[in-house]
């Protein structure tokens, strides 16, 4: 980073490096949100413990491993959201993230301090990273992963690259990271699953189409009747596996937008608001902006417009 591509330092520091610092005794919490979306994590967790459990009960048979031991396993396996070298393992393979470069780093490091300053948090516990991407974006994940962009660090001055540190800490603050990584993690079983069952779809429709119209009338009438029996023996309860996609987007959603009013609460809400209005000026006024997307694609979507948080920002300027 040489001195022509250096941001301007306009960042308020209110502690200075050395100084001293009160960390708050709780130095994580947990909000409604973290609750909503781990709840709505419930249906997958299912899914995954049935198929890990009949792969535990297939190996009893054949090499007589106990069914507890690979399931308990897998059970135990989430603590490794909050283990560092593992942590370290998924930011580099499955995130790609790289370690701050020196350069980088002396640019990051005293942002990083005040923002954790003003929170009350030891910053020393969280572990920053950098993605070789031109978006302007950031991400907090796992138990202790905080990481921005080469082009965030590059381009936004001190004060807006501390508004979006600020909002990746309130994820961590708020517990939206690690249950997060924690829901991710116990559902793939779950989506090996579903993604199985889709990629027969094709297949059973060309067997079908080879069958006579009586009998494909015959096996659409007894799976009708068959769903029909259990939706009322059930009350309907699984019709709502059809809303859990939109009900986690709204959650995540919400979390975005109280991950924005802890950044404000900082002091670093008016720095969010100028990042938010120039990423709308581009989407609105822009060569080639995008089209407004559809209803479906805004009820799916896991973050809010950036008018919604503008318009939610403005209570905490």
């Amino acid at each position: 980073m040489d001195d022509t591509t250096v941001p301007p330092d306009d960042l308020e520091y209110r502690n200075a490096p050395g100084t001293r610092v009160t960390y708050r005794a709780r130095q994580r919490r947990t909000d409604r949100t973290v609750w909503l979306g781990l709840a709505l994590y419930v249906p997958w967790f299912l899914l995954s413990f049935a198929l890990v459990l009949m792969t535990a009960l297939a190996l009893d048979a054949l090499l007589g491993i106990p069914p507890w031991l690979p399931t308990g396993l897998w059970a135990a396996s989430g603590a490794l959201a909050f283990h560092r070298p593992t942590e370290g393992l998924l930011a580099r393979h499955l995130l790609h993230l790289h370690r701050p470069l020196p350069a980088e780093l002396t640019a990051l490091a005293p942002v990083w301090h005040e923002v954790t300053a003003r929170a009350g948090v030891d910053g020393s516990r969280y572990e920053l990273w950098v993605e070789d991407s031109d978006a302007l974006n950031a991400l907090a994940a796992a138990g202790h992963i905080v990481a921005v962009t080469r082009r965030a660090l590059r381009d936004l001055p001190t004060s807006r690259l501390g508004a979006v540190l600020a909002h990746e800490l309130g994820h961590h603050s708020s517990g939206h990271s690690w249950s997060g990584t924690l829901g991710w993690w116990y559902a793939i079983p779950g989506r090996w699953i579903w993604r199985g069952l889709t990629r027969l779809k094709p297949h059973a429709v060309r067997r079908a189409r080879g069958a006579s119209a009586t009998a494909l009338s015959i096996v659409v009438v007894l799976t009708c009747y068959a769903a029909f029996t259990m939706l009322r023996a059930t009350y309907g309860l699984p019709l709502l596996l059809l809303a859990l996609p939109y009900l986690a987007a709204a959650v995540s959603r919400r979390a975005e937008l109280r991950a924005d009013a802890h950044a404000a609460r900082l002091g670093f809400g008016r720095p969010l608001a100028l990042i938010l209005q120039e990423r709308l000026a581009e989407q609105t006024t822009g060569p080639g902006s995008p089209a407004r997307p559809g209803l479906g694609a805004r009820l799916l979507s896991r973050h809010p417009d950036h008018r919604t948080r503008l318009e939610h920002l403005q209570r905490h300027l």
